[in-house]
């Protein structure tokens, strides 16, 4: 697939580098060579030096032939991403994706005034990201969860902690100390250790530290969560370190349901910013949340959950650590350092949130066949978790699931048949129009997907 990405800041070089990983050609086009040079440095990707909106630039990248346009030109120039998708749209670019930083680009009647302009997708990562972490604060037991089919199928990360009474047992010795009721609702997909992400076999060991990845019908989750040794309890006060967009769309978007939100930030500027933006219910407070004594004076004992979104990832992930030992009982942070993520997550920090990837899952689906419904990058691991619509005649349809070589670094996890949901095991047999829930490594996504085109 002949891909083109405008704007080489850290969006763009992330998209650039995945997308060039999966076999793709790559061009990234920026008027900024520093930029350029560190990413051409670092992968095998062509850079263009010029203008983003000039139609001669486009013209030299082979706008014209690209099967994807990706506009993503750092976030101050907006209008450079819209300009420049639809002028690769004209050009014979087949789908084009814009980058914003405005939600009313985003209502309804604005995208699809957009859609028919040309543009196939507009995204704003910022707005990703704020929805991303309210849905995450619903869920206090799992690092992170994904839902299926509002609800009715779920995938959950547990972390093992010292506490965990599944230390020491192996796969196949939890599935049998469990009924067969609950055996045939739930799955244990997946393992991440020391950077690894692993399909576990019957006699893999659970060890401290693992994130482990599993999907489970609705009804079993309150007995997962105590399998895992944890628990789970409604948040209903928010402490947020930094005013940043993300920040402002979380608390309000949290406004009408969490009895107390607090937002501290070190600009008074900001904070006055803020006090005029957000609903009067929503305290803001002047002060360095850097440090934990001025923390303690704000009462960061008295809240459920704290969230860390400075633009420091350091400062995110030493403030959860410390809001960990003041006893808030769930933590996330903001981390865009990709190799900072893991750490983050070792020193306790329950939940690592990064733009960069949560917009890739979105965008990398058009890499795909139109089946895919969505893909999604879950914390803590280098897989991706994709949702298929299945099609008539298509390969994973042919036999039981046993039987047809399905990748060994990928797996289907639970299938939506109509109002049914189930965990898929050996004998099942897909069928047209299911809605097929699958976690899969890099390496085999393109492999996964010939499956149900």
């Amino acid at each position: 697939m002949k891909i083109i990405i405008e704007g080489a800041g850290e969006v763009g070089s992330h998209l650039a580098k995945m997308l060039r990983s999966a076999a793709n050609e790559v061009t990234v086009i920026d008027n900024d060579n520093e930029r350029l040079s560190h990413l051409a440095a670092s992968s095998d990707i062509e850079a263009i030096n010029g203008n983003p909106s000039s139609i001669g630039v486009l013209k030299d990248a082979g706008v014209g032939k690209a099967d994807l346009f990706i506009a993503v030109y750092p976030q101050s120039a907006q209008e450079i991403n819209i300009v420049g998708a639809l002028l690769a749209k004209q050009l014979g670019a087949r789908k084009v994706l814009a980058r914003v930083n405005d939600q009313d680009f985003l209502t309804a009647e604005n995208k699809l005034m957009f859609k028919e302009m040309g543009i196939d997708l507009m995204f704003y990562p910022e707005k990703i990201a704020a929805d991303e972490i309210a849905e995450q604060l619903k869920h206090t037991a799992s690092a992170e969860i994904m839902e299926f089919a509002h609800g009715r199928l779920q995938i959950a990360v547990f972390k093992l902690d010292e506490n965990s009474p599944l230390l020491d047992y192996n796969l196949g010795e939890f599935i049998e100390t469990i009924s067969p009721e609950e055996r045939s609702q739930l799955r244990i997909i997946a393992m991440s250790r020391d950077d690894k992400t692993i399909i576990p076999k019957p006699d893999t060991k659970f060890q401290f530290g693992d994130m482990v990845y599993t999907i489970a019908k609705r009804e079993v989750i309150p007995a997962l969560i105590g399998y895992f040794g944890k628990t789970s309890s409604d948040i209903s006060s928010l402490m947020i370190l930094g005013g940043n967009q993300i920040a402002r769309m979380v608390a309000r978007s949290l406004s009408k349901t969490l009895s107390d939100i607090k937002i501290i930030d070190i600009s008074k500027e900001r904070c006055l910013e803020l006090t005029e933006a957000l609903p009067d219910n929503i305290s803001i407070i002047n002060g360095d949340g850097r440090n934990s004594d001025f923390l303690y004076e704000e009462s960061i004992r008295n809240y459920d959950a704290f969230l860390a979104l400075t633009g420091s990832d350091e400062t995110n992930v030493l403030a959860c650590v410390v809001a960990k030992k003041f006893g808030v009982q769930r933590t996330i942070a903001e981390v865009e350092n990709i190799e900072y993520m893991r750490l983050a997550e070792e020193m306790g920090v329950d939940t690592v949130i990064n733009k960069k990837l949560i917009t890739a899952g979105r965008i990398y689906k058009f890499t795909l066949s139109g089946k895919a419904r969505f893909v999604k990058y879950m914390s803590g691991t280098n897989a991706e978790v994709m949702e298929y619509t299945v099609a008539p005649e298509s390969l994973i349809t042919k036999a039981p699931l046993k039987d047809l070589l399905f990748p060994k670094n990928a797996i289907i996890g639970g299938v939506i048949r109509g109002n049914e949901s189930f965990i898929a095991v050996g004998d099942t047999v897909i069928q047209p129009y299911d809605r097929v829930a699958v976690f899969a490594l890099p390496e085999s996504l393109k492999e996964v997907d010939r499956f149900f085109r």
